[in-house]
Formats: C-alpha cells, structure tokens, sequence
C-alpha cells in the first residue's frame, strides 16, 4: 500500500494525493468541445470522470461517435437534397454553397445529440 505524505499549508496538513497515470488520447474538435462543455457546465461529472481516470476514454468514445454521426449524416443529406458529382462538375459554386450549408446544419445538429447531451 502507498503511503500518504502530507503538506503543511497554514495550520493545516493536506495529503499529497496524484492521480494515476492516464493514456494520452488525441483529442479531435468534438472531445475539446466536450471537455470543455463538461468543465463548464457539469463540473459533477467531469471531476467524476477525471478522478476516475474515465475521462479520456469517454472524450474518445465522444469523438469516435460524433464523427461517424457526421460523416453518416452527411452523405444521407446530400443524397436527399441532390448533392451530387454531376451537380458539382456542372454548377461548382451552387455545390459548394449547398455542401457547405449542409455540413454547418449537420454540425449544428451533432453538437445538440452528442456534445452537449
């Protein structure tokens, strides 16, 4: 068992507590964005998370699913609104600024499901 060591801070001896090591996971757009929604706005549950050495994998799995939950609803809506090659090689900037559109509403639309749930 680890022993505990204690600091003096005024008249009072706090213990040196560290968390264990954790693996450093590549953090994409959505996991910052997460990590940053939950420091913010549900401190509970990120102290939780961090204390429990659960952040990282959750921040993951967050980015993992907001990805493919864009990349998914991308190509659905582009196909319902005809985003398609023959339009891009005929009217380029109509596609641009239709594709360009489609990705913010999609975006919008993954930030309310999935960042901040």
């Amino acid at each position: 068992m680890n022993e505990l060591t204690y600091t003096m801070q005024g008249d009072y001896r706090l213990p040196n507590l560290e968390l264990p090591e954790q693996p450093e996971a590549p953090m994409g757009r959505y996991s910052r964005m997460r990590a940053k929604y939950l420091k913010e706005n549900r401190k509970v549950l990120y102290y939780n998370l961090l204390t429990s050495c659960k952040l990282s994998e959750h921040l993951t799995q967050i980015e993992q699913t907001a990805t493919e939950m864009e990349e998914r609803l991308t190509k659905e809506m582009a196909a319902k609104e005809g985003l398609t090659e023959s339009l891009k090689a005929t009217d380029m900037m109509s596609w641009v600024r239709k594709m360009n559109n489609l990705k913010s509403r999609v975006q919008e639309i993954v930030m309310k499901e999935v960042i901040f749930a």
